[in-house]
């Protein structure tokens, strides 16, 4: 690939990454969240309780990423940390029912955003949409060099 399409590859994926974080932060933040904390409570919503270890695995971010949004989230009465009861090193994550809530709001902002996000584009291309872009997150993924 020469120099000319790399660029503009790599500015449009740059572009469309700061785009797409900018305009779901806008969206959180009338729910009080920050970009990232989204994906946990959604992330548990999905799941139920896990540890802080594998929530982090299940996010790809680190463990004190984590424990911020986690004490932030607790904070504010959206999930609860209990002691695990096989490790006491590890704390249990779980959903409130505040959570939940909140939980169902973020969906409803996700699809807003998706659909922002897509506009325009014809049905077939949406569908393959997700399928490229994981693709192309698979060829820079950095753990598999």
């Amino acid at each position: 690939m020469d120099f000319e399409n790399a660029n503009a590859l790599n500015q449009a994926v740059r572009l469309l990454s700061l785009r797409h974080r900018a305009r779901a932060a806008a969206l959180l933040t009338p729910l009080g969240l920050h970009p990232g904390q989204e994906v946990l409570l959604l992330e548990l919503a999905r799941t139920g309780p896990m540890i802080q270890a594998q929530l982090s695995e299940a996010l790809n971010c680190e463990p004190p990423s984590v424990t911020l949004m986690t004490r932030k989230l607790e904070a504010g009465g959206h999930i609860r940390r209990t002691p695990s009861p096989s490790d006491r090193r590890a704390s249990v994550v779980e959903l409130t029912d505040s959570g939940r809530a909140l939980a169902e709001q973020v969906k409803q902002v996700w699809c807003a955003l998706a659909e922002e996000t897509v506009t325009g584009l014809p049905p077939e291309t949406v569908a393959e949409v997700p399928r490229l872009l994981a693709s192309l997150a698979g060829n820079v993924d950095t753990r598999r060099r």
